[in-house]
């Protein structure tokens, strides 16, 4: 059985989350998710309309996601790859580079990010009416 471990805010879920989940998930059997929590989202400035059991109860409930655990800080990624069993690590292609150390414990792959969306831009359209 093939691991898949991938991490996000998820906040304002929309295709493009979608899509990056469902192509990670078809490169193994099981799909974990790491999910920013409330706390370590303001360590990083950032702002989530929906609160952390909101976002990871929705995660749960996409038939692509099949585990969601709490991201709580940047270090702890290759403690979740060992604890986890993890094979391939995916994160979104503007992260490209950023998760080479993980190589010696997993592949990592950089997937595309679907074009003209982002939470980001949905949160601006919102704010602007």
């Amino acid at each position: 059985m093939k691991t898949v471990l991938t991490y996000g805010t998820f906040d304002l879920v929309h295709i493009g989350h979608i899509r990056i989940l469902k192509r990670a998930r078809e490169l193994g059997d099981r799909l974990i998710v790491g999910l920013s929590t409330d706390e370590f989202n303001r360590v990083k400035h950032k702002s989530s309309f929906m609160s952390y059991e909101h976002r990871k109860e929705i995660l749960e409930a996409l038939r692509y996601v099949d585990k969601v655990i709490p991201e709580s800080t940047w270090e702890q990624k290759v403690e979740d790859v060992l604890r986890n069993e993890v094979d391939i690590f995916v994160m979104g292609d503007d992260w490209a580079g950023e998760f080479d150390f993980l190589k010696e414990h997993c592949e990592v792959v950089y997937l595309p990010r679907t074009q003209d969306i982002s939470s980001s831009g949905l949160k601006g359209q919102l704010r602007q009416g």
